[in-house]
């Protein structure tokens, strides 16, 4: 009996070993990477939650639930989920029709599709969405944002749409309200300068620094500016959301977008971060149950919708998280603050926050995306999203951009490049992209226009042939060779399948020997083991 039980002794030992080091790795790294996280997320909440037109501590609310919740449900083990600037667009047009309670209840019913997408295990598809119809949206609400915040820096207030903004912009910059405008461009100055601070100071948040020092700096002064204003504590803040009485047709709209930009942000989000650290990977079903519970529990008592957030997540991963530990403790220190410390946010200046969220804006146009967009022929996909989010609405602006990105994508996939070039005494006929019936006209104007009795060489870069293009080809060779010119085919196609070369790992066309053919058939190129390892 002594014999059987000392292996379980030892296994209780190394159990026992195993939580010791899991909570060490906590204290060494979570817990440092929770409170930078924690610094980054207070003000951005109050911040988005204003930009929303919601209670300013709805924002912690969400906050404190992504932390919690979120942290403990997600699959994204390093992910930060809470209130997302790419919501406040759709969270503003929707308290602006229906008031606040009833906003609760649209993300308790997003959070409900989140789940049944999540457990219907579907969640990959959402990754299909263009990448750039997505980095267009962002950039989008980024500049909706930027446009009214730039009004509420000088002074005034946000205008019911982007395009009132802009024409608006001249008469408020006439009538700017001077204090605040010099401290909400000392919290710009201060974020845009703080990646140039000395790698000692480097991990401070810059938003909290800008946040404090233009804080401290607006009560030791006498300005008179506005102050951001709280209707009681966190607790006074908890309420349950209203059923519509009417406009469900709105409201379904709403639900359908909340689900769709907060699964897709977590998804995109949770995918950027997989790539800057070398720990477990993203469960994405997992993550949107997770966020799906997220948005239940935040709307239900009186939270704004909930989203993975790149900022936060970023924050996280680069304060060395090693572990969800440190994700769930951030949402813990926000709620230990607001709950003695929430009257402290009412000192901070509506203009500086209104700074805050013009560099968060402007941070969503990011000049990568558009380098990217322009290197693969996207952009005119990007600019149109973006405009039709700005001046149109998200949902029109991104549906525009998805239509556009399919048409694109359609034209692309049946327009090949046929051309025919003069080289020396021969000729060269190259064809590229996929080849169809609809190329026709096209393949055989150029075929036509290489004079007889030459010699010519066709390369073919097709990835795919369909039998009409190849009747086509057929038929030219077959006249060109009858008229004593010659024809090779380069890397020809059979059935729609490419024959290549593998040369230092990469797929090219197979050149190995001509395939001339003057009784007129198409020489075709047959695969073999060797040749088709780069296919």
């Amino acid at each position: 009996m002594q014999r059987a039980a000392q292996p379980d002794g030892d296994a209780v030992e190394r159990q026992a070993a195993s939580r010791m080091d899991r909570m060490r790795g906590v204290i060494r790294y979570d817990l440092s990477a929770s409170l930078v996280v924690f610094l980054v997320a207070l003000p951005l909440s109050l911040g988005i939650a204003i930009a929303s037109d919601a209670p300013a501590l709805a924002g912690l609310i969400a906050a404190i639930v992504g932390g919690i919740v979120g942290g403990i449900l997600g699959g994204s083990p390093l992910q930060v989920s809470g209130p997302a600037a790419g919501l406040t667009v759709v969270v503003a047009d929707l308290i602006g029709q229906f008031g606040w309670k009833i906003p609760c209840f649209i993300p308790v019913t997003a959070g409900v599709m989140q789940l049944l997408l999540g457990l219907s295990r579907v969640a990959r598809a959402a990754l299909a969405i263009s990448p750039v119809v997505v980095h267009a949206m962002l950039a989008g609400i980024g500049i909706t944002i930027a446009l009214q915040q730039v009004h509420v820096l000088l002074g005034g207030e946000s205008k019911s749409s982007s395009w009132h903004n802009v024409i608006e912009l001249p008469a408020q910059v006439l009538g700017a309200h001077r204090p605040g405008l010099a401290l909400g461009l000392l919290v710009i100055a201060i974020m845009v300068g703080w990646r140039w601070v000395p790698a000692k100071v480097a991990p401070i948040p810059g938003p909290l620094v800008a946040i404090v020092v233009v804080t401290v700096i607006s009560l030791l002064f006498p300005f008179r500016v506005s102050r951001i204003e709280l209707d009681g504590s966190v607790l006074d803040a908890l309420q349950l959301p209203a059923l519509p009485h009417g406009n469900w047709g709105a409201v379904v709209l709403g639900i359908i977008t909340v689900t769709l930009i907060t699964s897709v942000q977590s998804l995109l989000t949770a995918v950027s971060i997989d790539r800057m650290h070398h720990g477990p990977r993203t469960d994405f079903n997992r993550e949107l149950i997770g966020q799906g519970a997220s948005n239940i529990v935040s709307g239900a008592i009186g939270g704004l919708p909930i989203a993975g957030v790149i900022v936060r997540s970023a924050a996280n991963v680069n304060a060395g998280a090693k572990t969800r530990a440190s994700t769930i403790l951030h949402g813990f220190w926000i709620l230990l603050f607001a709950l003695p410390f929430a009257e402290l946010v009412e000192q901070v200046p509506s203009a500086a926050l209104a700074g805050l969220l013009i560099v968060i804006g402007i941070q969503l146009l990011q000049p990568a995306h558009v380098e990217t967009a322009l290197k693969t022929g996207d952009l005119a996909i990007y600019l149109v999203t973006v405009i039709g989010v700005v001046f149109l609405n998200l949902l029109h602006g991104v549906m525009i951009g998805l239509l556009l990105a399919i048409a694109l994508t359609g034209w692309r996939v049946i327009r090949a490049r046929v051309e025919a070039i003069p080289a020396g005494d021969e000729w060269r006929v190259v064809i590229e992209g996929a080849c169809t019936f609809l190329a026709l006209p096209r393949l055989t104007r150029v075929l036509a226009s290489v004079p007889q009795c030459t010699s010519v060489t066709v390369l073919l870069h097709t990835n795919y042939l369909d039998h009409a293009a190849h009747q086509a080809i057929t038929d030219w060779q077959r006249q060109h060779c009858a008229t004593g010119g010659t024809v090779e085919i380069l890397g020809a196609v059979e059935g729609g399948r490419l024959a290549r070369r593998v040369k230092d790992g990469t797929a090219e066309p197979d050149t190995a020997s001509p395939r001339t053919d003057r009784r007129g058939r198409l020489a075709v190129v047959q695969a073999t083991p060797e040749t088709s390892q780069g296919l």
